[in-house]
């Protein structure tokens, strides 16, 4: 069935025919006909104009062309999320969170979608609610919100017979992570990458030092970039933030699923003692510091991808020794 579906990947490729809709693929009527033999001889495919020779059918299913295909998936209240599915052909798949007001194109997501591509392992890279091309309206904090669509996410390709080995998010992507470990329990491998610990932290940063007599006297803050309208800070969302704890929720995460931290020496968004606290409180963790990295590892986000990607390929071959 693998060797099948394959080929029928070639030929989708070949003929340059997708159909989103469905998650499927839809495929034109060829010229002169397909000769195959599965078992042990080669495959031809005579495409006119354009001849295509391909090595033998077993090598192809062995190592099946990379696709990226958007899937649309909706969340608990209708919304529909967007994501690019990248397919390497294999049962297990990462999940990628993006950060606060980023999404699915940040240079970090798209980033470890290819680094996982070539260690030949599929990913999904998606917008939360309000973010990107996904519905819904963007809402600052509402942190268990996004737990909600990942879980909605990781739903679907549980449906779909994939096994979502991994969840990976960056920044308040990363508290996400977190927090999904501390409520679901069937994702045993988590990666934080730069994700906040204290949540009472940052925001004179962010939106200067009155920003709470501003927000009382208002009832809420709009936050610019470059002098444009970027986004609104609500009371309720701000209060959203402050009853977000990183902490209890960090100690509800099971003792067997494993959790990588992440985090730049050089942050100035979320400092990396943010990165010590979870180390102290989550039972299996691995520390990682990338000395010189920013907030967006700007200058580091190959050594990023690697420190990543392995985690999950070693994570990998612990299961699969474990099930063997």
């Amino acid at each position: 069935m693998m060797k099948a579906a394959v080929l029928r990947s070639f030929v989708a490729l070949a003929t340059g025919v997708h159909n989103h809709h469905h998650h499927s693929l839809e495929f034109r009527k060829l010229s002169q006909p397909i000769v195959s033999d599965f078992c042990r001889n080669s495959v031809r495919i005579s495409i006119s104009p354009t001849s295509f020779n391909l090595k033998m059918a077993q090598d192809s299913a062995q190592n099946p062309p990379f696709q990226q295909q958007k899937v649309i998936i909706s969340n608990k209240h209708g919304n529909k999320l967007v994501g690019i599915l990248h397919e390497s052909g294999t049962e297990e798949i990462v999940i990628l969170c993006h950060g606060l007001g980023a999404s699915k194109e940040d240079n970090i997501m798209t980033k470890l979608a290819s680094a996982l591509e070539n260690a030949g392992i599929s990913s999904f890279r998606f917008d939360f609610t309000g973010n990107g091309e996904s519905e819904g309206s963007f809402e600052f904090a509402h942190y268990w919100r996004e737990v909600d669509d990942l879980h909605a996410v990781a739903q679907h390709f549980h449906e779909a017979n994939r096994s979502v080995i991994a969840i990976v998010g960056h920044s308040k992507g990363g508290g996400v992570v977190l927090l999904y470990a501390s409520k679901y329990h069937d994702i045993k491998t988590v990666v934080n990458l730069s994700g906040r610990y204290d949540m009472k932290a940052g925001l004179e940063e962010r939106f200067g030092k009155d920003y709470m007599e501003r927000i009382r006297k208002d009832g809420f803050i709009d936050v610019k970039s470059s002098g444009s309208f970027d986004y609104r800070v609500t009371m309720e969302s701000l209060m959203d933030r402050f009853n977000t704890n990183m902490h209890e929720a960090c100690l509800q995460i099971d003792k067997e699923c494993r959790v990588l931290t992440v985090h730049g020496s050089s942050d100035t968004v979320i400092p990396v003692e943010d990165a010590s606290e979870f180390a102290k409180i989550i039972p299996d963790h691995k520390l990682h510091i990338i000395e010189g990295a920013d907030h967006s590892y700007t200058n580091h986000q190959d050594e990023l991808a690697s420190v990543v990607v392995n985690f999950i390929k070693e994570c990998l071959h612990q299961d699969k020794g474990t099930s063997s």
